[in-house]
């Protein structure tokens, strides 16, 4: 269990939730583990496929405490409302903001900034833990660059420049992200990002991360009431779950692309573990994604410092707090939109 952002996140995949008087208690195996006051809670988020009593069910809805049931691996199953009692204030905020193009961009900025401050920090870190095994000339350069656009990019206020000076920082990151693979360069190399089909190994495994960090943001800004299809940087399409996307981009160096070098760097995924279709597309074997599961969900459970609340927590819980924090912000909570900043 986690408390943070009056939020209880419950991620033992066997608790059960029930209400004693005025708290929400935790069970496993029979046994009460931990008791919250419900009254402190504004959020309860839970990993777990045990479930929740229906009266802690008709309590949270009573006092508006949303209640949201994810599986273990963070798929939103279900949220639990009373009658009347949803997120429309919410939602309609996140429209008004969705309309308004100079709003838009002031909250696409931040998550820009935040993608091309851990693209930097990705290759810096190569450069310290590598450092003898790559050109760290090329690799400082690019991140000189980086960080040259970073405050450019706080100042943008048109959506379109703003997607021109990510490209550009998109271009410079992914231009040495070939120098970051380290291992069985005949197979895995970076050449240029090829997403339907997938050409090669890299990007293969880069697609496969993405679509799953993709999904764990949608899931995260359901289970918080906000609307995965509406973005602020990439506007309404039919079936595409737009703000999800938004909220992914500072998180892809960060989780996605740092755990595809992980893999490769440590010899977890092999050039054995692809096959190529008959379209030319590279895709991973059966075997090889449920390798590439297992080690997405072992990372999600490794434990780091959030940069923002300064607090220990899961790595897979981080998409859950930046959705807490963008409702904050659209609620007017905060005074702006806090994006993950890693070091």
């Amino acid at each position: 269990m986690k408390h943070l952002l009056n939020t209880l996140f419950v991620t033992s995949e066997d608790a059960y939730l029930s209400l004693d008087g005025e708290n929400v208690v935790v069970n496993r195996e029979k046994q009460v583990i931990a008791r919250y006051p419900l009254h402190n809670l504004l959020n309860i988020v839970s990993f777990s496929y045990a479930g929740a009593s229906p009266a802690l069910m008709g309590a949270c809805a009573e006092r508006e405490v949303a209640l949201a049931f994810c599986t273990p691996r963070g798929k939103l199953l279900a949220r639990a409302t009373g009658e009347g009692n949803g997120n429309v204030l919410l939602r309609r905020t996140q429209y008004r903001a969705a309309d308004d193009l100079t709003l838009s961009c002031r909250i696409a900025r931040v998550m820009i900034f935040g993608k091309l401050y851990n693209a930097r920090w990705s290759i810096e870190r190569t450069c310290r833990d590598h450092g003898l095994r790559i050109d760290a000339q090329v690799l400082k350069g690019a991140s000189a660059k980086l960080k040259e656009l970073l405050p450019t990019i706080l100042e943008e206020s048109n959506l379109n420049s703003l997607r021109g000076l990510e490209g550009v920082g998109a271009s410079t990151y992914f231009g040495v992200l070939d120098d970051m693979i380290l291992n069985n360069k005949e197979t895995f190399f970076f050449r240029a990002r090829s997403r339907r089909p997938p050409l090669d190994a890299m990007n293969a495994m880069l697609s496969f991360a993405y679509s799953l960090l993709a999904h764990d943001c949608a899931s995260a800004l359901e289970s918080v009431g906000l609307d995965a299809y509406v973005g602020f940087l990439h506007r309404d399409r039919p079936g595409r779950t737009s703000l999800a996307l938004d909220l992914m981009e500072e998180l892809r160096p960060c989780m996605a692309d740092r755990f595809v070098l992980t893999l490769i760097n440590n010899r977890i995924i092999s050039p054995d573990d692809f096959e190529v279709s008959e379209s030319g597309a590279v895709l991973l074997t059966e075997n090889a994604r449920r390798t590439f599961l297992k080690n997405w969900q072992e990372k999600k459970r490794d434990t780091m410092t959030h940069p923002y609340l300064s607090e220990k927590m899961q790595w897979g819980i981080v998409p859950y707090i930046q959705a807490l924090l963008l409702a904050r912000y659209l609620r007017e909570d905060l005074d702006a939109y806090p994006p993950f900043l890693w070091k």
